[in-house]
């Protein structure tokens, strides 16, 4: 079956290019690659170690509204990479980065940070264990930190902790 016709996907690459172009910045180029770095998992997944990555914020009282349907935050942004204990209560928030704010239910944590369920699936046996911490991945826009910045540290912590495999839950 078809979806209705007002269900259409939201064009916001275009948007987004746009944007930029009017703000007087030179278009805005897509990060894509021809070739992806994926290898196949080495183990079981029932017995493999997992990494949480995710690109929610920290909780910072002194940068305004951050709480659920709060309007785009970028003080609320951050610009390194940051790790917690996966056995801790962390307070992230996700109004930092822009998201459909119409059809997302950022007053439920799991949308954009589903480290409960990540729990219940090692707890089922579906997935073997979690690392020790989860680690916060910036969205700084730049292609260059990035690559060269933030992709090797977060790599050298999951390797740190032991890791096979990591979900990245990008907001």
């Amino acid at each position: 079956m078809f979806a209705a016709d007002h269900d259409l996907p939201i064009p916001y690459m275009a948007r987004t290019r746009e944007y930029y172009l009017a703000l007087g910045y030179k278009p805005y180029r897509w990060a894509h690659f021809a070739d992806a770095p994926f290898t196949p998992l080495g183990t079981p997944l029932s017995r493999a170690r997992v990494a949480l990555i995710t690109t929610a914020a920290p909780f910072q009282p002194e940068a305004g509204d951050q709480g659920p349907r709060a309007p785009y935050n970028a003080s609320a942004k951050f610009y390194q990479v940051y790790s917690a204990p996966v056995d801790s209560k962390p307070d992230l928030r996700i109004s930092h980065v822009g998201y459909d704010r119409l059809h997302t239910v950022p007053e439920d944590i799991n949308a954009y940070f589903p480290l409960t369920r990540l729990q219940e699936a090692v707890a089922a046996g579906r997935i073997g264990s979690l690392s020790p911490r989860f680690h916060g991945a910036p969205t700084n826009r730049s292609h260059r930190v990035t690559m060269e910045t933030d992709l090797p540290e977060l790599l050298r912590r999951c390797r740190e902790d032991g890791a096979d495999a990591a979900v990245l839950v990008p907001s």
